[in-house]
């Protein structure tokens, strides 16, 4: 019997090469793992880069599949996973999202992201962090906490298209518009979900713990508490996140 297509979806920074150690985790060199537009691939004509946009361009993506997925998203990724979750059940078997903090009422976006969502600064931000030469981006994913080849390999796919993606993303996205999302979590319980909490992501820039775990009751997802894994995990240690989602896929139906 073939598998349940598996699916992964980045965020930001990033490219899809962060998902090579999970997937050498899982043993599954048949995972998709899709890049959304202007995160590692460019963005098609008259993409407006909102986040209702990225969640019909990932619905898009998945009914090119002859099966539900099971589908995986972290950072960015685990946003858009938990919107498609709520709007498009039926292309998906299951799903997995180490964001849903964010839909928590009183979630509040990280300094940085607060700073890319105002005019101006957004921009100087941007030209400063996606526009500088390889040496200062290496700088930049360092500070941002990442390390060794992750480090790299951000760094090496960051430009200024990437810059102007995060800007129209993360501004579709000022508050209150994620606490509204939110209210629609409870309709990503029509299939099985996984909330992904890294306990030791110290940066909190997906929410809170007790926000992440708010956003699995209100989802129906099961929660799992990740001891020793930071926010940058698909590189740094898959291992504990390969762990958890196969037990999770061990408890579902076959696909």
């Amino acid at each position: 019997m073939s598998r349940t297509p598996l699916v992964l979806v980045h965020g930001n920074p990033e490219s899809a090469v962060i998902w090579g150690p999970l997937i050498g985790a899982l043993d599954r060199a048949d995972a998709v793992a899709l890049s959304p537009p202007g995160f590692g691939v460019p963005a098609p004509r008259g993409f407006d880069g909102s986040t209702a946009a990225y969640r019909d361009w990932l619905a898009s993506q998945l009914e090119r599949f002859r099966a539900p997925v099971d589908l995986v998203g972290h950072d960015w990724g685990g946003i858009h996973v938990a919107a498609l979750a709520m709007s498009r059940p039926d292309l998906i078997r299951s799903w997995a999202s180490d964001a849903l903090g964010v839909f928590a009422p009183d979630y509040a976006w990280h300094p940085r992201a607060q700073v890319w969502q105002q005019e101006g600064a957004g921009e100087a931000s941007v030209r400063e962090i996606w526009g500088g030469d390889l040496e200062q981006r290496l700088a930049v994913t360092s500070a941002l906490g990442m390390t060794g080849r992750m480090a790299e390999r951000v760094a090496a796919g960051m430009d200024p298209e990437m810059g102007e993606a995060v800007l129209k993303l993360l501004r579709s996205a000022r508050q209150p518009a994620m606490a509204e999302a939110g209210r629609r979590l409870p309709s990503a319980a029509q299939r099985p979900g996984l909330a992904l909490i890294a306990v030791d992501d110290f940066e909190r820039a997906s929410g809170t713990i007790a926000q992440h775990e708010w956003g699995a009751r209100q989802s129906g997802a099961e929660p799992v508490h990740l001891e020793g894994v930071d926010h940058w995990w698909p590189e740094e240690t898959p291992a504990p996140v390969a762990e958890a989602l196969t037990r999770f896929w061990a408890q579902l139906p076959a696909g």
